[in-house]
């Protein structure tokens, strides 16, 4: 019964390591987008998480926080065994259908849009005030 032990357990270690490679592939994947669609350096997961912000919607944090948590799991061989496989590539699938989604290009025009309407409110506010202490000082 020893042997049967003994014998099947590398080809069990061989799948499980290659499911871990697959989570470094996937890990390497959502790490290359958020580089290319948000600018973030490439460091880990976690911290370029972290340097996205609110940029990224809350349940895709989450979805990305699986992968981290997995990534950290594959490297002990005892603690890969408890990972759900099926979730981790339910939530890649999501969070890199969210990311490739993004345009670029229309994420800097909404910016550059918002400021200018931000600029124009703040002028407006400001010469309304100005003719109101003209007014209000006997100028006008």
């Amino acid at each position: 019964m020893g042997i049967v032990i003994a014998a099947s357990l590398p080809v069990r270690l061989e799948r499980d390591m290659a499911k871990v490679q697959d989570i470094d592939a996937k890990v390497a994947t959502v790490q290359d987008l958020l580089t290319e669609k948000f600018g973030v350096k490439k460091r880990p997961l976690g911290k370029m998480l972290h340097r996205t912000g609110r940029r990224l919607p809350r349940g895709m944090h989450k979805k990305a926080q699986q992968l981290v948590d997995a990534q950290k799991l594959a490297g002990h061989p005892k603690l890969a065994m408890r990972l759900n496989h099926d979730s981790l590539n339910k939530a890649y699938d999501a969070l890199t259908a969210h990311l490739q989604a993004i345009d670029v290009a229309e994420r800097r025009k909404a910016r550059l849009l918002s400021l200018a309407g931000t600029l124009a409110f703040n002028l407006l506010v400001v010469g309304a005030a100005f003719v109101f202490w003209l007014w209000w000082a006997g100028y006008v």
